[in-house]
């Protein structure tokens, strides 16, 4: 069962670019290390401290080996680094998803 994580975060809204080019930073290390990752939503009106990401994989296992490469990845680990040295982001739920199909 293929399934979508859908991420949460809560920014420092004045840290939103750095957020931004943490995200951007994602755009390639994700689909390198197996995730089919759907994108990245910034704040643009309204609350401006909310972000949101969408990742997808072939099914629970799937994402989590593909969970396991990001953390291994020198460049996942460098942008792993970057949030926590910089603390951009103040919180991050996350919940998975399955769509429904007929």
């Amino acid at each position: 069962m293929a399934i979508t994580v859908f991420i949460r975060y809560q920014i420092d809204p004045f840290k939103r670019a750095m957020f931004e080019q943490y995200s951007k930073n994602w755009l390639t290390i994700i689909p390198k290390c197996g995730g089919d990752l759907q994108g990245y939503w910034m704040p643009h009106e309204g609350t401006n401290n909310i972000a949101f990401a969408l990742i997808s994989s072939k099914s629970l296992a799937a994402y989590e080996s593909y969970r396991m490469r990001l953390r291994a990845d020198p460049e996942g680990v460098a942008n792993f680094a970057l949030a926590e040295e910089n603390r951009f982001i103040l919180a991050e739920e996350r919940t998975f998803l399955r769509k429904v199909e007929l």
